[in-house]
């Protein structure tokens, strides 16, 4: 009997291993798999009172809200991109720029995300560079492109078969359960990481949408002198720095008004440091406060303290890459959460007695 035992033990393992080196080389699609499934699932939950079978509910979640984020995250990385050409070109560090690396020279703007805003874009030439760069470097953007569809297809496949079978893995998880340790500690976990994973990165992207409105609305306002550089740039810069704790946002509204300020100063026209005064002034107000007040209690975690969770943000992209901006907190929810249900019971501690004080009047005795 042990002999069996030591048997499947192995076989098992040997699995595991082989399963875990394949989910190791795509970590960062399952990464954010993760992520994406408790970003959606509350709207996945919320379609059952429609009364839509699973697998269409899940096709709808993604559909409205997984498909668009990456649309709109990968319009934005490329705004960025050529707000920073921009940048270069203004305030260049070299005298010249490699002509290996001026990638869309010649690129100035976006088209707008409409069916005729690509025509037209089309028909003006502003594709023009895109196009000559997929032929100029063709193998380069066959790898590309053909990585990115692969991670897509197993992002796409994973979050619909969280979405769809996540209770029945929970259900899984529980059977190895003992005196309800498991239980405690999974529900705890699932908890926290939709509190904390998908808490922060939509406070981080709600606050860079508003502060990229007022940017560009500043600026719309204000004379050239004293207008805010690159608002869609400074704007993203801001919803990340919201991150940091205590000192946060500021480390990028004061200087960029430091920087409308400065024209104006040494040119000798006070009168325009008033826009700058009401730039402060909206971005305390309408970026800072207001969001904070708001956004931060029902998106943040509860067991998760926020300065580590500032150190999972900094250096999970610094030591994995891209993914560990979604690994790293991941683990350290799981860590905490660990520490603050399993760990006490497991070296001894008596579970929390949730029994009301005898004092306490119940609703039976009404």
């Amino acid at each position: 009997m042990n002999e069996q035992r030591l048997v499947v033990a192995g076989f098992g393992l040997a699995v595991a291993g082989v399963a875990g080196y394949l989910a190791y080389q795509f970590i960062a699609a399952f990464t954010i798999a993760v992520f994406l499934y408790y970003s959606t699932r509350n709207f996945y939950q919320k379609l059952e009172r429609f009364r839509l079978p699973k697998q269409l509910r899940a096709l709808v979640t993604i559909s409205l809200l997984a498909v668009p984020f990456v649309l709109l995250l990968s319009y934005t990385v490329v705004l960025l991109v050529l707000e920073a050409r921009q940048f270069i070109a203004a305030y260049p560090i070299a005298e010249s720029i490699p002509e290996n690396v001026a990638w869309f020279d010649g690129v100035d703007e976006l088209p707008e995300l409409t069916a005729t805003g690509l025509i037209s874009a089309y028909q003006t030439g502003q594709f023009d560079a895109f196009i000559e760069f997929g032929f100029d470097h063709a193998a380069f953007v066959t790898s590309l492109v053909t990585g990115v569809l692969l991670n897509l297809l197993i992002v796409t496949v994973v979050t619909y078969y969280l979405l769809i079978d996540g209770p029945t893995f929970h259900t899984w998880l529980l059977r190895f359960d003992d005196k309800d340790l498991a239980r405690e500690f999974f529900e705890a976990a699932d908890e926290e990481l939709e509190a904390v994973l998908f808490g922060n990165l939509l406070n981080v992207i709600l606050i860079s949408l508003v502060a990229i409105i007022v940017f560009m609305g500043y600026n719309v306002v204000a004379p050239p002198s004293v207008r805010v550089p690159y608002p869609a740039l400074a704007g993203a810069l801001t919803g990340i720095a919201s991150l940091i704790p205590v000192v946060g946002m500021k480390i990028v509204y004061v200087p960029l008004a430091g920087l409308a300020a400065v024209p104006s100063a040494l040119s000798g026209e006070y009168a325009l440091l008033g826009y700058v005064g009401g730039f402060l002034l909206l971005a305390v107000v309408v970026v800072d406060t207001i969001p904070d007040l708001i956004l931060r209690p029902y998106l943040s975690g509860n067991r998760t303290h926020v300065g580590l969770l500032m150190l999972a943000y900094i250096f999970g992209p610094v030591v994995l890459g891209f993914y560990g901006l979604f690994f790293a907190p991941i683990v350290l929810v799981l860590g905490l959460t660990f520490a603050d249900t399993a760990l006490p019971r497991l070296l001894g501690a008596e579970p929390p007695d949730d029994t009301p004080p005898p004092t306490q009047r119940r609703l039976d005795e009404f």
